[in-house]
């Protein structure tokens, strides 16, 4: 597993990301909570990102969740921050406070505290959407530490987009 911000991440997700989407005239956002930005940082690692990469929103607190995104408290409190509705509910966020084309959404436990019965360390939700089309999400379990499962996460959510934007 690459470590955060090496120049591996870069070769292989980063700079094909930035190709794909180059060529396709779009832009990206990142809301992020459990990897506080570095899927943002990472993106811009490649010189020139400044082309694709439109904004990252690091919204760690549930209260950052929903100045910034728009995300309903009352969500948040019914489903948890780490939930399917929420990582929807923030990749749609990301879309409608940017001029992203595509977004990527990611919330977790990195651990090593925070699990709660039905979601152990290590629970990641990420949604990807692109602009006009309903969000798609999954859920992961990544093993290993908090620095593991952050790494994971940004590597997972660098995979997505490049897959997401092939795909159009």
């Amino acid at each position: 597993m690459s470590t955060l911000l090496d120049t591996d991440l870069a070769t292989r997700w980063v700079a094909p990301l930035a190709d794909a989407l180059r060529a396709r005239g779009w832009r990206i956002a990142a809301a992020e909570s459990c990897t506080g930005g570095l899927i943002a940082a990472t993106c811009t690692t490649l010189a020139g990102s400044s082309d694709w990469f439109e904004r990252g929103f690091v919204t760690y607190s549930n209260e950052a969740k929903t100045e910034q995104l728009g995300v309903d408290p009352a969500l948040i409190a019914a489903q948890g921050a780490v939930s399917q509705a929420v990582a929807e509910a923030m990749v749609s966020g990301a879309l409608a406070h940017s001029a992203a084309d595509l977004a990527v959404a990611v919330t977790g436990i990195a651990g090593p505290g925070g699990a709660v019965p039905g979601k152990p360390v290590g629970t990641v939700w990420f949604a990807l959407a692109r602009r006009g089309t309903a969000p798609k999400s999954e859920r992961l379990q990544l093993d290993g530490d908090r620095a593991a499962v952050r790494s994971q996460t940004v590597e997972i959510a660098l995979e997505r987009l490049l897959e997401e934007s092939r795909r159009a």
